[in-house]
């Protein structure tokens, strides 16, 4: 032990070595091996994997246009999925944070992490039942007169909305926590109205926590496929048509090709948030 003191690079090697050879071997690696596999093409006749560099399935991709239009649309769900799961948890975080006694605030921690305790799968199907004939979304529409919604994008939306939640609220009232009360305090000194404080105090503050949410509830919508599957209709996101080519067609190189595109979105997004600034106080 006294031989580690001394080498604090020798105790940070043992201590990073193992988490930072699975990072290395398990994910790189795995990435690495799907960006190779993308490059292959599937024999048509044999529906064998041939070793061919090619960039066919990147071309498929970008010239056929069922794809640029689900490519689109999970970009376009992920981000709704995301602003409506930052305009729902910011109000909760706040209460939680900020006006809640220290029983209260637990007990909606509590509420706000008992999802995350059920099944991925059950949740989902509880949301089918609710937008099924019938179900309580259903009847909600038809008693305002209202053509009920039924599965499609609009079911898809609500759903990922409502299973990604947690980790919207989560990082903003972690960030609402290391806020000093003090700062509020001395913007109403100075004669600062609720939206003012709202808008100059504390919400610059918590850019860092949106971040760290939106990453989640992005990234976690852009590759989901069994939300979709359940509740989508006849819709499809880049997730499903992963899912289809790896089953039914078994067509591994263009499910490869396909899987790249949330891997550049969420690249892209990381280096857009990063010259923000924004990574640097997370």
């Amino acid at each position: 032990m006294s031989t580690l003191h001394r080498r604090p690079r020798t105790r940070l090697a043992l201590l990073l070595g193992a988490p930072m050879l699975w990072l290395g071997v398990a994910y790189l690696g795995a990435l690495a091996a799907l960006f190779i596999t993308a490059l292959w093409t599937q024999n048509g006749f044999t529906g064998l994997i041939e070793r061919n560099w090619t960039l066919d399935n990147f071309r498929t991709l970008f010239t056929v246009d069922v794809y640029r239009t689900i490519a689109l649309r999970t970009i376009g769900v992920a981000l709704l999925v995301t602003v409506i799961d930052a305009l729902v948890a910011f109000p909760i975080a706040l209460y939680m944070s900020k006006v809640a006694g220290p029983g209260l605030r637990r007990f909606l921690l509590v509420a706000v992490l008992m999802p995350l305790w059920a099944s991925y799968l059950v949740k989902a199907y509880a949301w089918r039942g609710m937008f099924s004939e019938g179900g309580l979304v259903s009847s909600a529409f038809e008693a305002v007169g209202l053509k009920s919604p039924g599965y499609g994008l609009a079911a898809t939306v609500v759903t990922l909305a409502y299973l990604w939640l947690p980790y919207m609220v989560l990082p903003i009232y972690a960030g609402l926590e290391r806020l000093p009360d003090s700062l509020l305090e001395a913007s109403a000194d100075l004669g600062g109205r609720t939206t003012q404080t709202l808008r100059r105090v504390i919400l610059p503050m918590i850019v860092p926590a949106l971040v760290a949410g939106s990453i989640f509830t992005f990234s976690l919508s852009l590759g989901d496929y069994i939300a979709v599957r359940i509740v989508g209709g006849t819709n499809q996101l880049l997730g499903n048509v992963v899912y289809d080519n790896v089953g039914a067609a078994n067509n591994l190189p263009f499910a490869a090709a396909v899987a790249t595109i949330p891997v550049i979105v969420m690249v892209g997004y990381l280096a857009a948030v990063r010259r923000t600034g924004a990574m640097e106080s997370l």
